[in-house]
């Protein structure tokens, strides 16, 4: 159980720069979604990552290539080349670029320098998404990269969509972790008065941040409670919300209904997946998941769940939105109050914060 006391001694809020914000440098060294699996295919497009352009295709043997959209000699964007076999060839001199990024021939020169070569990013494919990392290339460990195994689960039945969102990844995270804006913000969906003023407790492990919440005997939230066909019953609820890194935020909620329906289970279980890339300091990538461990083919449960995570999540997008526009235009400067509630958000942002000045 939070206390007040415990919570102020946390924020030491005579260290404000010590949490981070959308001003932090952005955090490199992490896997980051890139884009579906799917996305990428023998077409090159371009997509912009913590404030670098890069270029996105497959080899002929499928194995995804994250290139520096520049080309080195008159940075002409290299989404705009072509590709031959695995080169991808620059539209404006006819430079062709190895998938490890070696220039091999330069149709104006009769030989190559060596040295001529564009950068390019780790990346792997993982079940349903192709991650990349933007850090230093010696340090990116494909073991690293989070498990969301559940995506590409046949037993699971899961429900997606994404955003561009003109807004930092700091307050994503933050929204994210703070559970008690979901009755405000998202009264019809995911929220109840009861749940935001159940307990909860707060932990850190190895850089991520993990908060649990148990509320028994009240009713279940709409969204799920309608596809489960429960919403007359009260219910036991669970859940547990993590930041797995600047990059990833999952949550798993389990309900139990301890007089279930003749025919029908007495627990469903519901894997919430947030993955998030910055593209500038204020502005993101964001890709969410909602996975379900019951009648994983029926397709009405789907409709039901894709149109109100779909409504959830973009009140969030409108909410953090609202936020960066006032804190970009307000010329008079605020510290936000900070309350117990927000001790999760504020041990996020302070690890951001540090992995952050690792880089600096």
């Amino acid at each position: 159980m939070l206390t007040d006391d415990t919570v102020y001694a946390a924020m030491e809020p005579h260290e404000p720069g010590q949490f981070a914000t959308h001003a932090t440098p952005l955090v490199r060294n992490c896997w980051y979604v890139a884009a579906r699996r799917s996305e990428i295919g023998r077409t090159p497009f371009a997509r912009t990552f913590l404030d670098t352009d890069v270029v996105l295709y497959r080899t002929e043997a499928g194995q995804p290539v994250a290139m520096r959209n520049r080309c080195p000699h008159r940075s002409f964007p290299l989404v705009r080349g072509k590709l031959a076999g695995d080169r991808l060839i620059c539209g404006y001199h006819g430079m062709e670029f190895e998938p490890d990024g070696v220039c091999t021939r330069m149709p104006a020169l009769s030989s190559t320098p060596s040295t001529v070569t564009v950068r390019t990013y780790p990346i792997a494919d993982r079940g349903p998404l192709t991650w990349i990392w933007m850090g230093a290339p010696d340090l990116a460990d494909e073991s690293l990269i989070p498990d969301t195994s559940w995506l590409a689960d046949a037993n699971w039945g899961t429900v997606t969509g994404d955003f561009h969102i003109d807004a930092d990844y700091v307050s994503m995270d933050e929204n994210l972790i703070d559970q008690t804006h979901f009755p405000f913000l998202h009264p019809d969906t995911v929220g109840t008065p009861e749940y935001a003023r159940s307990k909860l407790s707060a932990s850190t492990d190895n850089d991520q941040v993990v908060i649990r919440r148990e509320l028994r005997d009240s009713p279940p939230p709409g969204v799920y409670g309608k596809p489960a066909q429960i919403m007359d019953k009260r219910v036991d609820r669970t859940s547990e919300a993590r930041f797995v890194s600047p990059a990833l935020h999952v949550a798993f909620a389990a309900i139990h209904d301890p007089a279930p329906d003749s025919g029908k289970p007495a627990h469903y279980r519901y894997n919430i997946t947030h993955c998030f890339t910055p593209e500038t300091n204020t502005s993101i990538h964001y890709w969410w998941f909602n996975s379900r461990d019951y009648r994983p083919d029926d397709t009405s449960i789907d409709s039901f769940l894709l149109d109100a995570h779909k409504q959830a999540y973009h009140e969030d997008l409108e909410a953090l939105e609202w936020i960066m526009q006032v804190v970009k235009n307000d010329a008079d400067p605020q510290i936000d109050l900070s309350f117990a509630p927000d001790k999760p958000g504020l041990m996020a942002r302070r690890i951001m914060y540090r992995l952050a000045m690792r880089e600096a």
